[in-house]
């Protein structure tokens, strides 16, 4: 039987202005390492087979080579493009066209990602070729403006998380589908193989998995990660 590869794509382009310093959140302190060595960690613990693809803006890739430390988990590194489709096809790109099994996409902001959880989206990309985490919505839910609404069935809704794990060929095709596509909002990977015509299935998220953005999340991942 052959050995099927796995790629994890972690998206680091963000610039972190949310989290109230001029310096990409991915790149801030979390337990003495940067949170992208926590998110890197996360994946090589998991399977240390796993092929690790970083894509960052260029502008910072010689910062990370001097803060990154031996003890990172290997990674390749490129430099991502203007949007988040554009940084995940540049990932895409390292990945050979005809390279068999699985590719994960993760924010670089998500170091909580437990080895349960990604060890699903595998399992599950296996069998439905295109899976995305989501946890249930708790809260209710009111669609429309602030003047002219109504309550939804939150029921119905999911919050989506990442890794969103896919089918190589399957989200090479969907990104080469969307290159030349106009006025089309892309919002996360399954979006653009929802788009080039693929269903979705969803598997079960973690709660944990936050996406660190706001410098009180910071906080709340630090204590996480120094327990565990």
């Amino acid at each position: 039987m052959v050995k099927k590869a796995k790629y994890a794509i972690i998206v680091a382009g963000g610039v972190g202005s949310r989290s109230g310093d001029s310096l990409p959140k991915q790149f801030h302190d979390l337990g003495g390492h940067p949170m992208l060595w926590w998110t890197l960690k996360a994946f090589h613990d998991e399977n240390p087979d796993t092929r690790l693809i970083v894509v960052m803006h260029a502008d910072f890739i010689d910062y990370w080579k001097g803060i990154v430390g031996h003890d990172c988990a290997p990674h390749l590194l490129t430099s991502g493009g203007a949007t988040r489709k554009d940084s995940v096809a540049a990932g895409l790109a390292l990945i050979p066209d005809d390279c068999k099994g699985l590719v994960a996409v993760h924010d670089a902001a998500r170091p909580l990602a437990s080895a349960r959880l990604i060890h699903e989206g595998w399992k599950e990309a296996t069998a439905y070729g295109a899976v995305i985490p989501g946890v249930p919505v708790s809260d209710s839910l009111r669609e429309g403006t602030v003047d002219d609404n109504r309550s939804v069935d939150r029921s119905r809704f999911f919050a989506v998380q990442t890794p969103q794990v896919f089918r190589i060929d399957l989200l090479k095709d969907s990104y080469r589908k969307a290159e030349n596509a106009s006025g089309v909002v892309f919002t996360d990977d399954a979006s653009v193989a929802e788009w080039a015509g693929n269903r979705i299935h969803i598997y079960e998220g973690d709660p944990v998995n936050i996406k660190v953005t706001y410098p009180g999340d910071f906080r709340i991942a630090s204590d996480i990660l120094l327990k565990s």
